[in-house]
């Protein structure tokens, strides 16, 4: 143990002690004695204290212990079979001293510690830590474990992987180790041997035109000669399905093929080897853009209801398809291969959530126009309220205080009964809250819970308080059996005591009742008190006769609720075909109220409609035809990135039969959906995508040279939607005049589709950025390259990382060579500057006492000696400080009345002087001193 000072010419400041010595004694004239000598040693000694703290005095202590960080590769390319948990346990058993420290560090995509650096007992060690296992950094293994590592020993870090790194790149943190004097000794980890066939491209044109012949070519790497089964699939038809023969090694197939619907086609090669023991690299895709005419998509509610609209696109020369909603694909990809979506009087039962949110999406945010056209089973009668086609269209499906509806009354019969768990119960939760929503205050709501027997979850009320009935609706469990016949009457039997124009029950369930009853008398007694009754049967398990016949019993109707997530539209639609309101019924001529760009066909007189649904306008929509409620018979509006437009009549003839026959409806109809097109088709935009990593690079190009110059800004705006509808904006940088870059972490792997919008102003403060140029593309996402057939360059690595830090190759069967090297003697510096000048505090508080706190001579004396004499015992009252001051305070009053009496006696003889023998009488008895004369002389001693 030494010293060692860091600045020692500061040391110098000792030789001007002596002399402030000599002036503080001179200076301290009012210190006497062993006080003023204790003042000027404390003084001196601080001085000393920091002196020595300003030259950076630091302890030095010799270290021979060694600390060493396993860093261990836990991603899915090694085998983890715990050997590597063992072979550290085992380690650290033969480490030579009780001081040699030991941490761990695992890694994935990223890296953990699974533990500090110290001397404890590994006995038992089990890595813990998560991670993403599909990707293998590590980089950054090296660089946490370097972290731990501590600075004033012989540390070193020893690896365990098989080298086959995806993220960063682990020689360039080697290089940073070797900077530092950081060795990394290596244990190479074998890679899972495996029968494993991957599929690593499928290759084609990324654009193509309509009835182009192009070709497919599927790159296949195998670990084995076999037969295997090859399917080729485009927008999920079956292209190909073929036996090949793989070879170990890299095998290439091609197959042909012809362009023929315009749009964007998802392609799917997947390969099955048996024996094949990663699946995971057993799927890849492509993607591909066909460039045709605009397409239209029909979907008709019930079959056959579009030949006029069919009739009209075939006048306008527009590609259609037509199909009924349940035919709608489960492919977000093949609504963006769409111009144009109309919903002809579909209602929102037969369109699954998230086939409407895929429609919503592809008009937001892809520019699909999108037309709904009325009838008895669309809008709010279609029970669209509160879904995503409500949020797309120009028009609220509730009416807003413009009509009076009559009042209501609705019991909701909710099944809650074990089998309702999990979805199914937070659907019917949320069909409830949308009907609550759907209700005005003076409308009366009751919910109606059962198992095995009835339970009020809200006593039939009016709403004004909806936030407290939604609260009570989402607080529904689930437990218990079924009995639906008892839950029927009891709600009846409190909905016939209601007071409101028109009453109905909701009964939902998914099961089966555990009694048989007769709902006759029932249902007789429920028409007589003009109450109905609607079922909702969910799933296949449901009494689906039984639940039938109560609806025609009760004149409601039935609905087979085979996807859970139609319940909320179905309740919808309930509760708006009970006020029997919102389908107006009377004759009338619209009145043009816009569309200025439509004044061709309708400024030339309009022919009487009979009929429509009504509707609520929405505040930044056109309207363009109205009634006289007046209400929305045509409205367009923008949609984010898209167009719709709401036709509130039927296209069929019922309520337009004038409409049909006249010469400008098919003029109309054309228009309508026309003016959904995308605005931007062509574009001068360029996407390219490379996969580096864990991370998708991005470059976009434009090559409008219009809007490229100084006085111009640009900005690239992009959104990406993966095949789950996850949607994510990634933030372009200018790298050039129209080049563009971005970074998008990889999560999954798949098809993403990209809509790209050019943005651009004049550069000033206020300027209004416009639009001049969009592209919808797309780019494919492979699986993790953790699941590729590796060429085995990882041990090659290895050996490099090894030798470029002056490491060692050690292997698993020789743990005890770990902790086998020489460590070199070193030092390790304490600094102890804190210490010293916390010294110096306390010596200052010291040097203050000494020179401010004066004490009575023979003071210390006195209190020792009385603290000696003193028993054990508490000291008594007339000993403490305030009992003496009593007797010195009586005693002086003594004597002042002594001397008053004495002045006031009359002198009668002369006063004689003493005589030799009264004197030593008078010496020997002196008059005892008062307080005051002893405080006075108490401070005179101490001005001394």
């Amino acid at each position: 143990m030494g010293i060692l000072v860091d600045h020692w010419s500061i040391l110098g400041l000792l030789l001007l002690l002596p002399i402030y010595i000599g002036w503080l004694w001179i200076s301290l004239h009012r210190l006497q004695g062993a006080r003023k000598k204790l003042a000027i040693g404390l003084r001196t000694f601080l001085l000393l204290l920091l002196v020595f703290a300003l030259a950076g005095p630091q302890l030095t202590t010799g270290l021979h212990h060694k600390s060493i960080v396993f860093a261990v590769d836990r991603s899915d390319s090694v085998k983890q079979d715990g050997n590597e948990a063992a072979w550290i346990q085992a380690a650290a058993k033969a480490r030579g001293s009780e001081k040699d420290e030991a941490g761990v560090v695992s890694m994935a995509l990223q890296a953990s510690i699974e533990k500090p650096v110290d001397s404890r007992p590994l006995d038992g060690f089990q890595m813990t830590a998560k991670s993403n296992p599909q990707f293998s950094n590590v980089a950054s293994g090296l660089q946490l474990a370097a972290g731990l590592l501590p600075g004033d020993n012989t540390g070193r870090i020893i690896l365990l992987s098989d080298g086959e790194e995806n993220v960063g790149e682990l020689l360039s943190q080697g290089k940073l180790l070797r900077d530092r004097g950081i060795r990394v000794d290596v244990v190479p980890l074998a890679g899972k041997e495996r029968r494993d066939a991957a599929i690593e491209a499928v290759r084609l044109p990324e654009k193509l035109y309509q009835a182009e012949a192009y070709t497919v070519e599927v790159v296949i790497r195998s670990t084995a000669s076999a037969p295997a089964q090859l399917r080729v699939f485009e927008d999920n038809r079956e292209m190909t399905a073929q036996s090949v023969q793989l070879n170990k090694g890299e095998n290439r197939f091609a197959f042909q093929s012809l362009a023929k619907e315009p749009g964007f086609h998802r392609y799917r090669a997947e390969v099955y080897l048996e024996g094949d023991e990663q699946s995971a690299n057993n799927t890849h895709y492509g993607f591909s853009s066909v460039q045709g005419p605009p397409k239209v998509l029909i979907v008709e509610g019930t079959a056959g209801i579009s030949k006029n609209v069919e009739g009209a696109l075939q006048s306008a020369l527009i590609p259609y398809e037509t199909i009924v909603p349940e035919l709608l694909s489960n492919d977000f990809v093949t609504y963006t291969g769409y111009q144009s979506i109309l919903l002809n009087n579909v209602a929102a039962t037969q369109i699954p959530q998230i086939k409407m949110e895929m429609i919503e999406q592809a008009v937001r945010d892809y520019s699909v126009g999108l037309v709904m056209l009325g009838g008895d089973n669309s809008y709010g009668l279609g029970g669209y309220f509160k879904t995503p086609i409500e949020r797309a269209l120009p028009v609220y499906m509730d009416l807003r205080g413009k009509r009076e509806i009559p009042s209501l009354g609705i019991v909701l019969v909710m099944d809650k009964s074990g089998s309702m768990s999990g979805d199914k119960i937070k659907l019917a939760q949320e069909a409830a809250s949308r009907t609550v929503d759907l209700l005005r205050e003076k409308d009366t709501l009751g919910v109606l819970g059962f198992d095995g027997s009835p339970q009020w979850f809200v006593d039939p009320q009016k709403l004004t308080d909806k936030a407290s009935v939604i609260q009570k609706i989402n607080a529904i469990p689930a437990d218990g059996g079924t009995e639906i016949y008892t839950a029927v009457e009891e709600a009846y039997a409190k909905l016939s005591k209601i007071d409101a124009q028109r009453k109905h029950i909701i009964l939902l369930t998914d099961g089966q009742s555990s009694t048989t009853q007769s709902y006759e008398a029932l249902t007789e007694q429920m028409q007589k008190g003009q109450i109905t009754m609607s079922t909702v049967a969910i799933g296949t398990d449901a009494d689906q006769a039984l639940l039938s016949h109560l609806a025609e019993l009760a004149k409601g109707r039935y609905y087979a609720a085979v996807d859970q997530t139609t319940i909320p539209a179905i309740f919808s639609r309930e509760a708006v075909l009970i006020s029997r309101t919102y389908v107006v019924n009377q004759p009338f001529v619209p009145a043009v109220t816009g569309g200025s760009d439509w004044s061709s066909f309708l400024g030339q007189g309009l022919p009487v409609l009979n009929g429509y649904i009504a509707t609520t306008s929405k505040e930044a929509a056109e309207v363009v035809l109205a009634s006289s409620e007046p209400d929305p018979i045509l409205a367009r509006w923008q949609y984010g990135s898209g167009r719709t437009v709401a036709w509130t009549s039927d296209a069929t003839g019922a309520w337009s039969a004038n409409w049909v026959t006249w010469p400008g409806f098919t003029h109309m109809l054309t228009s309508m959906i026309k003016w959904t097109f995308p605005q931007f088709e062509a574009s001068p935009i360029e996407l390219r995508t490379q996969l580096k990593g864990n991370e998708l690079v991005l470059q976009a190009t434009s090559g409008n040279q219009e809007w490229s110059g100084s006085a111009i800004q640009e900005e690239l705006r992009v959104n990406v939607t993966d095949e789950s509808l996850n949607k994510q904006e990634v933030a372009f940088t200018s790298t050039a005049p129209g080049s563009y870059s971005a970074q998008l972490p990889v999560d999954k792997s798949g098809v993403y589709l990209s809509k790209i919008e050019l943005l651009a102003s004049s550069g000033e403060a206020d300027a209004e950025k416009r639009v001049v140029g969009s592209s919808t593309t797309g780019f494919v996402i492979p699986y993790s390259p953790e699941y590729r057939i590796t060429d085995g360059q990882g041990l090659v690595k290895l050996q490099q990382l090894a030798e470029l830090t002056g490491g060692r190759m050690l292997s698993l069967e020789h743990p005890e060579m770990a902790f086998a090297y020489a460590a070199a003697p070193q030092k390790r510096l304490t600094p102890i500057r804190a210490y010293l000048l916390m010294a110096a505090l306390a010596l200052l508080l010291l040097d203050i006492a000494a020179r401010r706190l004066s004490l009575p001579p023979g003071l210390w004396a006195r209190a020792f000696s009385r603290r000696a004499a003193a028993p054990a015992s508490p000291l008594p009252l007339a000993q403490t400080p305030m009992a003496r001051l009593r007797e010195r305070k009586q005693l002086a009053e003594h004597k002042l009345q002594r001397t008053e009496a004495a002045a006031a006696k009359p002198r009668l003889i002369p006063e004689e002087p003493p005589t030799q023998a009264a004197a030593p009488t008078a010496a020997a008895e002196p008059a005892p001193p008062d307080g005051m004369s002893r405080l006075l002389e108490a401070k005179r001693r101490g001005r001394k």
